[in-house]
């Protein structure tokens, strides 16, 4: 009798297993499960164990986790007419699994093409200058623009990031050249800078002389002992006006 029991349990008890792995589908902590019944959206399953109807019911699992799209080299031309080649990193994720199923049909190569196609595009409204000074600002656009878009697909861009801009050879020559014009330039402004100091500094300096009795002959000899405070200095002797003035008058007297 108890055999005979065992044997029921076990006779029953395989199938049931057998059916339980049929219905019963994993959702693991970073997937989403997409559910269709009959055809039909019905319902986005949470990570755990899901019991799915075998003909009736279908399951697509969706990742959630953030994805890096390698947008390879594309080439555009800028506003002032320059060919450049540019690169990019997209950074998503999904925040709606029944859409980024039912809308699109694949989401990630939807989402690679767009984004070549924005960043060709905002590329040429900008100029070579202001594409390699506000490469976040133009990274931003790019991801707002993108996102306005992929968020209709259940897609949210987390960041755009312009990875490297190359320039043709005789670009990059020219834009030497220029930026040693501007160093070359901005040596001449220094120094016709420091000789207007140096000319207004010499201005007050002779107005203060002049106007003192005597403080032009102290600087003069001031001069002297700084001529001759070495002994392999040869001592110039230098005379005043002042005195050049007396010796002057004295001969006209004569």
């Amino acid at each position: 009798m108890a055999g005979a029991f065992v044997a029921m349990i076990v006779t029953l008890g395989i199938p049931l297993v057998i059916l339980l792995a049929i219905l019963i589908k994993q959702i693991n902590e970073y997937e989403r499960g997409v559910i269709f019944t009959l055809g039909k959206y019905s319902s986005t399953r949470l990570p755990g164990w899901s019991i799915v109807i075998p003909v009736f019911q279908s399951m697509r699992k969706v990742d959630i986790r953030i994805k890096a799209v390698d947008v390879p080299n594309q080439e555009a031309i800028t506003k002032d007419n320059i060919a450049v080649q540019i690169n990019a990193v997209i950074y998503y994720k999904v925040v709606d699994a029944g859409k980024a199923v039912i809308q699109v049909e694949n989401f990630y190569y939807a989402t690679s093409q767009f984004a070549q196609t924005t960043m060709r595009n905002i590329v040429g409204e900008v100029t070579l200058d202001q594409l390699l000074q506000s490469r976040e600002e133009i990274s931003e656009k790019i991801q707002n623009l993108v996102d306005k878009v992929t968020s209709q697909w259940g897609i949210q861009i987390e960041n755009v990031e312009l990875k490297d801009i190359v320039l043709p050879d005789n670009m990059k020559r020219t834009i030497a050249k220029q930026a040693e014009a501007e160093r070359e330039r901005r040596a001449v402004v220094i120094q016709s800078e420091g000789e207007v100091q140096a000319a207004d500094n010499l201005s007050k300096a002779a107005k203060i002389l002049s106007g003192t009795p005597g403080a032009l002959h102290l600087r003069t000899l001031h001069s002297i002992n700084d001529l001759s405070s070495d002994e392999s200095n040869t001592t110039v002797w230098m005379l005043p006006i002042e005195v050049l003035e007396a010796f002057k008058s004295i001969a006209t007297k004569k």
